[in-house]
């Protein structure tokens, strides 16, 4: 069936907020657990909610946590987030070529807002999808469903494409078709271990994707 429809990761898939989230979550930690917690531990909490990944650290402070994360989050939100190469020309060839495309991200909509604004990429999205609009998380199938809801698609004719196991088997559960990107914090074997459809080197690799989709 002929793709009409992507959805897009936002954080580690369109814009790189690796070191961002990292350096939040070590600040957050620090300042609550000195010298408690080193890089390597906060790699395993990219991609859950912040409610999920601070509730292993203490179910008693989650609110706490979050809020002195999303704090550090927003302040130092400018100084840390890049963008990848292609993503810009992609997604702006796929908004001409009169694509659906949507963004489905577990982040808060205002620090959404943020990296939409800084990565100039607002303007071609139809849709965006945050943790405020659901009641269930990525790999849940709602907001994938709500996303698809919205722009009038079905699973069928969809790519979900994202860095983390959270959006492969998102995209499954909803019956989307789904990639990931090799540029993963994670690592491409880890990806590459929930079998996604496709492994995308670079985003315009979708664009040849998509071509020989319809032919």
């Amino acid at each position: 069936m002929k793709i009409t429809t992507l959805l897009f990761d936002l954080d580690g898939t369109l814009i790189n907020t690796n070191e961002l989230i990292i350096a939040s979550f070590m600040h957050t930690l620090e300042k609550f657990y000195p010298g408690k917690y080193k890089r390597e531990h906060v790699i395993p909490f990219m991609g859950p909610t912040l409610t999920e990944s601070f509730s292993t650290v203490d179910e008693n402070r989650v609110d706490e946590l979050i809020t002195e994360y999303r704090r550090f989050n927003v302040e130092m939100h400018d100084e840390f987030v890049e963008e990848y190469e292609t993503v810009y020309e992609t997604i702006e060839t796929l908004h001409e070529q009169g694509y659906k495309i949507g963004i489905v991200t577990t982040k808060a909509r205002n620090v959404v807002e943020m990296g939409l604004s800084y990565s100039r990429l607002k303007q071609f999205f139809d849709v965006v999808i945050t943790i405020d609009d659901v009641q269930n998380a990525k790999p849940h199938p709602e907001p994938i469903q709500l996303a698809l809801k919205k722009l009038n698609a079905t699973p069928e004719e969809t790519i979900m494409v994202g860095d983390n196991y959270h959006d492969i088997e998102g995209g499954k559960n909803a019956g989307t078709k789904t990639a990931g990107v090799v540029w993963s914090l994670k690592g491409k074997e880890f990806l590459e271990s929930y079998h996604p459809d496709y492994m995308l080197e670079k985003m315009s690799d979708i664009l040849t994707i998509i071509g020989s989709e319809e032919k």
